[in-house]
């Protein structure tokens, strides 16, 4: 269990060179204009580039609409059909 706390955030996060790859942009100006643009949810980090994590980069390139999976009430068990 110590072990997922011990995994560098760069394996939990796009690197620029994977960026540069699906937003065909070399420049974080021009990777921030284009994730918005194709609705990708992304923070910026203190000097402006875009900082994705990898399993929604994964989920959105798989074409697995993400806000989908989150209910806006949040999730609660449906016992109805127990007896």
């Amino acid at each position: 269990m110590s072990a997922i706390f011990e995994m560098p955030i760069a394996d939990e996060t796009l690197s620029s060179d994977e960026l540069h790859r699906i937003t065909g942009h070399a420049y974080s100006a021009g990777q921030a204009k284009w994730l918005t643009e194709a609705g990708w949810i992304f923070h910026t980090n203190r000097a402006g580039d875009p900082i994705v994590g990898r399993l929604f980069a994964r989920m959105k390139m798989a074409g697995i609409h993400t806000p989908s999976l989150a209910s806006p009430t949040g999730w609660t068990p449906d016992f109805r059909g127990l007896r």
